[in-house]
């Protein structure tokens, strides 16, 4: 009798075994099949676009792509009507030229006046530099309200790191310029996209990690992190 008990009950692991193997590799079946859906879900619920009205300024961030995107947006957004002036903003690569000269000149290619472009240029290594850096820009400018121009795959974690570093009371917008090395459908198939969304995913959680006790549109000082560093220089 024990021995009879002892063969089924070494039976029915077996079959528990089984039943869950089998439901493992249905599962995993499942998920290869839906990779696509899933991988492009990802991608698209992580790119934002707020809804917008009129702002004091646009604001265009650097280091824009080989075919201006950023500043594809920003210009279309500007004949739009959407801010009266355009921020033009990017590092310096020397001491006469850098990247915010490169991005007025694509602004006016695309219809934009020069008057109306506010050319930003600064030492800044990073987004939450960047941020910092045009926080004082703002300040001086009295702005109340802008919509920040930024690529498709960056939007989410420059919201988050611009509303945590500009002035209390600043409006903050990001608006998504498309981009022709990122396709939120279809990501996964270029070795650059893939780079791209992992350093985004990484680089929020450094950004959570930074800006750690900050609300949004928190009071904060023009010399926070790194800004001491930065010496940002304004043409009109």
């Amino acid at each position: 009798m024990k021995l009879g008990r002892s063969n089924q009950d070494e039976l029915g692991g077996i079959l528990l075994n089984l039943i869950i193997l089998l439901f493992f590799v249905i599962f995993c079946a499942v998920l290869y099949l839906a990779r696509h859906p899933i991988l492009r879900i990802a991608a698209e619920s992580w790119i934002i676009e707020d809804s917008f009205d009129k702002a004091d300024a646009l604001i265009v961030l650097g280091d824009d792509n080989f075919y201006a995107d950023r500043a594809t947006r920003g210009a279309e957004l500007f004949r739009e009507g959407k801010a009266p002036v355009i921020v033009a903003s990017g590092r310096r690569l020397r001491p006469g030229a850098g990247i915010a000269e490169l991005m007025e000149h694509d602004l006016v290619e695309r219809g934009v006046p020069r008057d109306k472009i506010v050319r930003f240029a600064h030492d800044a290594d990073s987004t939450l530099e960047e941020a910092q850096a045009v926080a004082r820009l703002t300040t001086e400018r009295k702005w109340r309200s802008v919509i920040v121009v930024t690529s498709n795959f960056h939007t989410r974690r420059a919201r988050y790191i611009f509303r945590r570093v500009f002035p209390r009371g600043m409006e903050v917008r990001v608006a998504s310029a498309r981009d022709g090395d990122f396709d939120p459908g279809r990501w996964w198939e270029k070795r650059k996209s893939i780079k791209e969304l992992t350093r985004e995913f990484a680089g929020m959680v450094v950004a959570v990690w930074e800006l750690r006790g900050r609300s949004e549109t928190s009071a904060t000082t023009l010399f926070g992190v790194g800004l001491g560093e930065l010496i940002p220089q304004v043409e009109v």
